[in-house]
């Protein structure tokens, strides 16, 4: 009776949301071939056909069959009941949900009752990839169901969703969650304050995430090197480069050792300020500790020296990027070969165009020449 009342409640929900299909792409090729004879086969209940064909059903192609079928609740529900014998692992938790808002939509409850109670009893239930493809609203009624069928929301249970919602930027639920689970008497343990100190950081709410970080310590739980990357970037956003760099020190006392995350979020927070000249001190910190930056890190400090219209430095970047066998995009290649000849780096100007052609990053339409004839016409009409 009490999950019945919840499945109203998700009915109520359901037709005021989107269902899972809107974040699964239009079925192609073969996909949409199998989709449209399936459908065909369903529709003159040619079941022997179908089942000829039940190897070849994944979850895609179910869920898109299902939602092509879903006003007749009676045909859904007996091609999901088909599947659960003849081919089960096409049938996710995606599945599940859509199935469930088919169902619920035409007020069957007893038939979702069902499946749910299927789902939860086989604890199969994958929250945390429901959470990670946006299914928060869904994922949510679930774990409510959990506990009103006996199961129990454990700490990845709860993890999953405060990843979820802070992955949204939806800080407020993120900490309904964790204020929940506390309440239920689930520990938060690290995965949980390093999710939240994270995502506070993410919203430039550096307060907020140093009073989780604060909550961590008092608890007793240990921090690692995630933990205090996560603060330093949230630091950082907000161009708090002393704080973080005081939390840097922090980490020879807990014995844990900078990683490339760190010394990027370190880099970012110069670049920020735009202080190029020690964004690269930092990158070469990073470098010499053995830690290999990304083209993230690389395309923070390019972006940095070319606003402060150091194409020197830029340069030197590039450099290192093409050692790595990286490459800038064209627009920023363009932006600092024309700035090294407008400052009179012809020397370097050229050495990066024998690099971009080396490597065949030559960009359609590019003349060398036209960067240093505009310079000599800019001289003769100075000295002329």
């Amino acid at each position: 009776m009490t999950t019945c009342l919840h499945l109203r409640r998700f009915s109520t929900f359901n037709r005021n949301n989107p269902i899972p299909h809107r974040t699964i792409p239009e079925p192609k090729g073969q996909d949409l071939d199998f989709v449209n004879v399936v459908h065909s086969h369903l529709i003159h209940s040619d079941w022997d056909k179908l089942n000829k064909l039940s190897t070849h059903f994944t979850p895609f192609r179910v869920n898109h069959i299902l939602l092509k079928i879903q006003k007749d609740h009676v045909l859904s529900l007996e091609l999901f009941n088909s599947l659960k014998t003849l081919n089960p692992i096409s049938l996710t938790l995606e599945t599940h949900s859509i199935i469930l808002h088919i169902l619920t939509k035409k007020s069957k409850f007893k038939s979702a009752q069902s499946i749910i109670r299927t789902l939860l009893a086989s604890r199969s239930i994958d929250l945390p990839g429901h959470c990670n493809k946006g299914l928060l609203s869904i994922a949510t009624k679930l774990k409510n169901l959990m506990g009103k069928n006996g199961l129990e929301p454990n700490v990845v249970t709860f993890n999953s969703l405060i990843h979820g919602f802070c992955k949204e930027r939806k800080l407020h639920e993120a900490n309904r969650i964790f204020s929940e689970m506390k309440v239920m008497n689930v520990t938060p343990n690290t995965v949980t304050y390093n999710t939240l100190i994270n995502g506070y950081g993410q919203v430039g709410n550096s307060n907020m995430a140093g009073k989780v970080y604060e909550e961590m310590m008092r608890n007793g739980v240990k921090a690692d090197i995630l933990t205090y990357n996560a603060l330093i970037l949230g630091l950082c956003k907000e161009g708090k480069t002393k704080k973080a760099a005081f939390l840097v020190k922090e980490l020879d006392k807990e014995n844990l050792v900078p990683n490339a995350s760190t010394y990027s979020a370190l880099i970012s927070g110069q670049c920020a300020r735009k202080n190029s000249d020690r964004a690269f001190q930092l990158y070469k910190s990073m470098v010499r500790s053995g830690c290999h930056p990304n083209e993230q890190t690389f395309k923070m400090l390019t972006s940095a020296f070319v606003k402060n219209e150091d194409f020197e430095g830029a340069f030197n970047v590039l450099m290192d990027m093409f050692a790595r066998s990286m490459a800038s995009d064209s627009n920023t290649l363009l932006e600092i070969y024309d700035g090294l000849c407008q400052c009179g780096k012809e020397n370097l100007a050229m050495k990066l165009c024998h690099e971009m052609e080396a490597r065949h990053l030559i960009p359609e339409g590019f003349d060398r020449a036209e960067p240093f004839n505009s310079m000599t016409e800019k001289e003769n009409r100075t000295f002329g």
